[in-house]
């Protein structure tokens, strides 16, 4: 057991340090602020450190990966009560810079990364809880971010994820929306826009809250699969064509 500052609401893991070994990111939501454990090749962590995100910023959600293309893992972090995204680029020796600071419409529950814009610079999708949309923020080669454009999805997003569902090469966005029981489909286009969405009806009652994406089958096609909180299960989809 790792103690960390305060109540714990999400954890993420990278090599912040590039030792080839994982390290852990925790977020303190009393106390405004990130824990980073270094981790080392007997299983074990240390050099606790703390990356303040700002007051009152109820953290829900990280994504880990090089956002200015330098080699390092850095740190994005979705701040549902400010409400922000927080971005730390990391030195690869677990210092960072201070955060960059991109808002968003309203309550950032879930943020994921991806080149929606086919630039070779990533770019962030952010699912608003409160205004019933998803915002992406186009990167730059700085790791810096274009304001937030949006496309509505349904009521009460709460998770997003990202993968290639049409197999055009081109990554789309799914949303598990809690309160109407759906998982949308925004198909993207090269050029960083969308189409229209694609909407899968669950069971009534059924809340979804996470949706995760991969090839469960191993017959190279995306699948996902959503967690319900209404109805205590687990849903996997399979791509058939």
């Amino acid at each position: 057991m790792y103690n960390v500052s305060s109540i714990k609401t999400i954890i993420a893991v990278g090599d912040f340090n590039k030792d080839t070994q994982l390290d852990i990111v925790a977020a303190n939501s009393n106390s405004n602020d990130v824990s980073v454990l270094l981790g080392y090749t007997d299983e074990a962590f240390t050099n606790q450190m703390m990356l303040r995100i700002g007051n009152g910023s109820q953290s829900r959600s990280f994504v880990i990966d090089d956002f200015n293309n330098d080699g390092c893992m850095d740190i994005g972090i979705a701040n549902s009560g400010n409400p922000n995204i927080g971005i730390f680029l990391g030195y690869g020796n677990i210092s960072f810079e201070s955060p960059a600071i991109s808002p968003t419409s309203s309550y950032p529950y879930a943020v994921a990364a991806g080149d929606f814009s086919n630039d070779a610079y990533l770019d962030i999708v952010v699912a608003n809880y409160d205004s019933n949309n998803v915002g992406i923020f186009l990167g730059y080669d700085n790791g810096s971010f274009a304001n937030q454009t949006t496309h509505s999805t349904g009521s009460y997003p709460y998770s997003v994820a990202v993968g290639d569902f049409d197999n055009d090469f081109i990554l789309d966005i799914i949303v598990a929306n809690y309160d109407d029981s759906s998982v949308v489909l925004l198909l993207g286009h090269r050029d960083s826009t969308f189409g229209n969405m694609v909407s899968i009806q669950l069971k009534y009652g059924s809340y979804p809250f996470s949706v995760l994406v991969g090839d469960f089958n191993n017959d190279r096609k995306l699948d996902f699969t959503v967690a319900n909180n209404g109805t205590d299960s687990l849903q996997i989809f399979l791509q058939t064509c």
